[in-house]
């Protein structure tokens, strides 16, 4: 019997690896002699620093960035196992979270500490980028992550201009002599699971500009911005990002990726999943054990369980998924290559405690040793 797993994270309760050992045991009280592969994964989303490093035997590094607000926090990313990539998720220097509700404020918060992280792992060797770009507080076009890296913008009086994407329709001229020289070999490949453009109605500023403090008054200077700052683009480096899906990911840093460094916007399970080098190891696997903490029907809108199953029904290997909670549409993820699905929850408990990772463990457990004590007497 050999068996993979790669179930993301039960989140604020057990990691993709601590899910992985807990099922690992379970199956284990069956299948004494199993052979087990066990593949950390997540969606792009939480958990995908952590789970890329564990998957690569990389390491963790914790520097000092600006926040938002241009406060100074400490900040995490990862270098992979192959000393050389680094995978970054945006919102740990520049996300929603990291600015009191009283501060957020679109026009004036900043990428700078996105760009700071970036400009860290070059220091390290890195020349090659993982990105997560969900969960943003700003709205700046990426402005202030190409500033970090050495871009200058200026306004029509050649006076240099700061943060904020009430910066975005000043900007006349852009002089980018001061970019670092390495990002010239290096590649950005950029979670992206949105598909706004830079501006317009479904674009950073309308869609997501409430959210992060804006009014409506605000959300139509935010849209302005960006368009006018698309333009300016267009005009002098000669790029033109106004209505590339994803552009408008994370207040238009998905734009700037795109405008200012060799970057693809992809969906983040697929980047995972390419990095772990997943369909490799799924040669002669007789089930495949994926999950999330709750499935529902937003699960197969570029979440991981979908994201593993599709791969594994290039070999016609059955999927079985665990899950925290199990919502009433969830039926269609069976068309999307999960064959089953399981709740651990085997009686009425608060969420608290069905979050205590002990007890989530224990149910992990329990419930797949119960599965495969099933798939044992079908196989006999």
């Amino acid at each position: 019997m050999k068996i993979l797993i790669a179930i993301d994270s039960f989140k604020g309760s057990l990691s993709s690896n601590e899910l992985a050992n807990r099922i690992e045991n379970g199956i284990k009280k069956v299948y004494k002699n199993a052979d087990i592969i066990k593949v950390p994964v997540a969606d792009g989303g939480e958990g995908t620093i952590e789970a890329l490093v564990e998957g690569t035997k990389g390491h963790f590094v914790e520097i000092t960035v600006s926040n938002p607000i241009l406060v100074p926090i400490k900040a995490k990313y990862g270098i992979l196992g192959d000393q050389k990539t680094a995978v970054i998720e945006m919102a740990t220097a520049s996300g929603l979270p990291l600015v009191p509700i009283d501060k957020r404020n679109p026009m004036e918060t900043t990428t700078f500490g996105t760009g700071e992280m970036i400009k860290d792992a070059i220091s390290k060797g890195c020349r090659e980028f993982l990105i997560g770009i969900g969960g943003s507080a700003t709205n700046d076009g990426g402005i202030g992550m190409m500033k970090a890296l050495g871009v200058k913008f200026y306004d029509e009086n050649n006076i240099e201009l700061g943060h904020g994407g009430k910066q975005l329709p000043k900007i006349k001229k852009i002089d980018i002599s001061g970019l670092l020289p390495e990002l010239k070999e290096s590649k950005f490949l950029v979670a992206c699971d949105v598909d706004n453009p830079f501006y317009g109605l479904n674009g950073a500023a309308h869609v997501y500009g409430k959210q992060k403090g804006a009014d409506n008054e605000m959300i139509l200077e935010l849209d302005k911005g960006l368009k006018d700052f698309s333009e300016t683009i267009k005009k002098i480096i000669n790029k033109d990002i106004s209505n590339i899906p994803g552009a408008g990911a994370a207040g238009g840093l998905g734009g700037g990726f795109l405008a200012f460094l060799n970057s693809q916007l992809k969906s983040g399970i697929d980047i995972v999943l390419e990095e772990v080098k997943l369909k490799e190891k799924l040669v002669d696997v007789d089930f495949v054990i994926t999950g999330e903490g709750r499935m529902d029907l937003q699960s197969i809108m570029g979440k991981a369980p979908v994201g593993v199953a599709k791969l594994a029904k290039q070999y016609d290997i059955p999927v079985i998924a665990l899950a925290g909670g199990i919502a009433d549409d969830a039926g269609e993820i069976h068309n999307h290559g999960i064959d089953s699905m399981f709740s651990i929850m085997n009686y009425p408990v608060t969420l608290e405690e069905a979050m205590n990772p002990k007890r989530a463990g224990s149910l992990v457990e329990k419930n797949i040793e119960e599965i495969f004590r099933l798939i044992k007497v079908i196989k006999k």
